[in-house]
């Protein structure tokens, strides 16, 4: 046995709602989407919001750094594919407790693309939203699929440094 999948086309649904039911002291998800935010919404007050995502071809690893002093949430993409904008936005608006949120991407254009649709319709609602592209692949120069070197194990290091910041009361320009 190589996998144990119910049906390919509710993969990610199914793993999202098993990481809520396993961690519901730390993960709730988000209507409507296969976004998790922390449980624990105290934690958060009064600092920046950190929000990271991807497509789940692995699986959705995002899911797995989000609680205390790492992501605020983690929006999960279908498999190879980024997650929709509209995930995004409600995920941004989940974490927003009034200090901006950071957005941290990987380097494929998909990610790219709809990190920079969902920033701009926060920024209509009046929440200042920054990002950086992760891009630490030094095997992959360009492929199909990026736009220029991917984002891949570095990003562990941002969303840890990053929560560290915003966990240690950093603003958004810091």
């Amino acid at each position: 046995m190589k996998k144990i999948i119910n049906d390919p086309s509710n993969v990610v649904s199914e793993m999202v709602d098993g990481l809520v039911r396993a961690y519901p002291q730390y993960l709730t998800q988000i209507d409507g989407t296969e976004a998790v935010v922390r449980t624990n919404k105290d934690s958060m007050k009064g600092k920046v919001g950190l929000v990271s995502g991807g497509g789940s071809g692995h699986e959705p690893a995002h899911a797995g750094y989000v609680g205390q002093g790492m992501l605020s949430a983690a929006v999960c993409g279908q498999v190879f594919t980024s997650p929709t904008p509209d995930q995004i936005y409600e995920a941004i608006k989940a974490v927003d407790q009034g200090q901006g949120v950071f957005c941290i991407v990987k380097n494929y254009s998909g990610d790219v693309m709809n990190f920079d649709m969902a920033k701009d319709l926060a920024e209509a609602d009046g929440i200042d939203v920054k990002s950086v592209v992760v891009d630490d692949d030094i095997a992959v120069k360009d492929s199909l699929y990026t736009q220029g070197r991917r984002g891949v194990a570095g990003t562990v290091f941002v969303h840890k440094i990053l929560g560290a910041a915003a966990d240690q009361g950093a603003t958004l320009d810091e």
